[in-house]
């Protein structure tokens, strides 16, 4: 077990990243909450898929930030040494190839974009639309 040296709280992981404190309750707060470093990253991942879901609404939901219209379409997240892309299983499998292509590793409901990297911007987008319009959602 570690202990978090900031807030007290006990975690399997040593290091585990966790919100110390209060959790953002916006998406302009979780991006302020970020190393500065990989703000603009995250900014440009959200104005991205805003631009796709412009009718969508802007929340956080499982402590990143999300788009919902009637149900979560796309997640996003910061992690250590990537952004998280969340669409869901069936986006994943659709962009395979393209994300490959844009050099980033993927799961089953999940695409890794490590910061190094440039974002492949338009592929991002392209997820979110498709998201938007199949219904096939995170």
């Amino acid at each position: 077990m570690w202990k978090c040296p900031k807030c007290g709280r006990f975690f399997k992981k040593e290091g585990q990243s966790h919100y110390c404190g209060k959790k953002p309750e916006t998406i302009d707060e979780y991006i302020l909450a970020q190393d500065e470093g990989i703000r603009d990253q995250l900014q440009s991942v959200r104005e991205a898929i805003r631009g796709e879901l412009p009718e969508a609404t802007e929340k956080i939901s499982w402590s990143m930030p999300t788009y919902w219209k009637g149900q979560n379409i796309i997640h996003f997240a910061a992690a250590k040494k990537h952004i998280g892309l969340y669409p869901g299983p069936e986006a994943v499998e659709q962009f395979a190839e393209r994300v490959e292509d844009a050099g980033c590793k993927y799961s089953k409901g999940s695409i890794q974009i490590p910061y190094a990297d440039e974002l492949p911007l338009t592929l991002i987008s392209a997820i979110a639309a498709w998201c938007r319009d199949t219904g096939n959602h995170a």
